[in-house]
């Protein structure tokens, strides 16, 4: 197996009795293979998506039951919803801890730790009776889980690839959308025909069995790039690109949280039934399955950067021009595919962006500030859709849907002056270059 130590620990991971022989190590950190093991991490990175995020993605689904079946007593709409946001907000709250942990055992430890927060997670809200429950169960503990199942793996490919960063990275991605079609589907049929409880323990264990398989498989080379691994790297702050990103990461997910979270309801309210409502999410994650790689070759060919910032500006579009007027089954999963296809750019670029910008030594500390930044806006952006619904009225999702649309657009408008400061800083380096990134 690959030592996952760092620079501040040369051991070897505990789980190394576990591992088959080491994939040969490359000798240079800025310079990966592009490939060999690499592809191996891709797949076990694509499982890892698909059996946490896209786990996560099929929440609407138990939304839209929560909220039409009032089986807690005494929870609200906003309830739901914070519950929801707790999956994502609590997986990047503990992005410190795991960075540190990650440091000092390695990559496996962390995500075996990660698979048993999130199998549990799911096991023990199947029983949950109060409100509070879901909220410690299906919220923070099923978060927890997928912040130290996901953030050790979301470096690993950059090291393992050059030319084709950012394709790795949208194929890896797209596990989540594969994840949320499967899971979307397979939650409303499990709740329609068994129980509520049944399909929370049956994602759990489920999930919690392909995630193990993944960690048994992927390999770090931190013992080749040696990563300072700083849960808070104060230094990168000064640094106005290093703001930009940051920005653009919490602006862009108040519009993601909002859309791929309402969907399933929204579709209730323009009086669409339950199974069209479960297809409009599953159609969603469909766009996202199809859509990520996509973005990946075309950030790989055209820049990081300009790509992600190109894509975050038709999200915007797309919002005022197709979900904005949308009243149809036909029109509204029209838009779930378009829009699926784009909403996740923030996952599929972040991390070659933020290689792009730091380099791979510092790749983890800029992952790890990253994930701190976005903790609000995962945690109250469906809170503020909600309470900007307008029940019984003609258009109940206006104000949401102007919100979403707004955070997307004001997110391109940040990555736009990234982009300039990236070129700018690119000319003083070399005033010769004048390609693309």
């Amino acid at each position: 197996m690959v030592n996952n130590a760092t620079s501040h620990n040369n051991e070897r991971s505990p789980l190394d009795l576990f591992a088959i022989a080491d994939p040969p190590a490359h000798t240079d950190a800025e310079h990966p293979p592009d490939g060999g093991y690499g592809w191996i991490c891709l797949i076990a990175c694509f499982n890892i998506n698909c059996f946490t995020w896209g786990v996560v993605a099929s929440y609407g689904v138990f939304l839209g039951y929560y909220l039409e079946s009032l089986i807690y007593p005494g929870a609200t709409d906003i309830d739901f919803a914070f519950i929801g946001g707790l999956n994502f907000s609590m997986a990047m709250l503990v992005s410190p801890i795991v960075t540190v942990t990650t440091r000092r055992y390695g990559i496996h430890v962390p995500m075996l730790m990660g698979i048993m927060f999130q199998t549990a997670g799911f096991v023990a809200a199947s029983f949950a009776t109060l409100i509070w429950h879901l909220y410690l169960t299906q919220g923070i503990l099923v978060g927890f889980g997928v912040g130290f199942t996901y953030i050790p793996s979301l470096a690993i490919l950059s090291q393992w690839f050059s030319s084709r960063r950012s394709l790795a990275n949208g194929i890896s991605a797209a596990g989540s959308g594969v994840g949320g079609i499967v899971f979307s589907l397979a939650v409303r049929a499990a709740i329609n025909n068994i129980s509520l409880a049944w399909s929370l323990r049956m994602t759990g264990l489920v999930s919690g069995f392909m995630n193990a398989m993944a960690t048994i498989a992927i390999r770090s080379r931190n013992h080749v790039v040696q990563p300072t691994q700083h849960p808070f790297d104060t230094v990168l702050l000064r640094r106005y690109d290093v703001v930009l990103v940051l920005a653009w990461a919490f602006v862009s997910m108040l519009g993601y949280i909002t859309l791929l979270f309402s969907m399933s309801d929204f579709a209730r309210s323009i009086g669409l039934d339950d199974f069209q409502a479960a297809s409009v999410t599953a159609f969603l994650n469909l766009g996202t399955a199809v859509g990520r790689p996509f973005i990946g070759v075309v950030s790989d060919h055209c820049g990081r950067i300009e790509t992600s910032g190109f894509i975050t500006l038709l999200c915007a579009i797309s919002v005022f021009a197709i979900w904005l007027p949308a009243t149809s089954y036909g029109v509204t999963v029209f838009f779930a595919i378009i829009n699926g296809a784009m909403l996740g750019v923030f996952w599929v670029t972040i991390g070659p962006i933020c290689t792009e910008i730091v380099g791979l030594k510092e790749l983890p500390s800029m992952l790890s500030i990253s994930w701190l930044v976005i903790v609000l806006p995962t945690a109250f952006s469906e809170v503020i859709a909600l309470k900007l619904r307008r029940p019984n009225s003609q258009h109940e999702f206006l104000l949401a849907q102007i919100f979403a649309g707004m955070a997307y657009l004001a997110a391109s408008v940040i990555s736009l002056e990234l982009w300039r400061v990236h070129q700018r800083s690119r000319m003083e380096h070399n005033p010769t270059h004048r390609g693309a990134t």
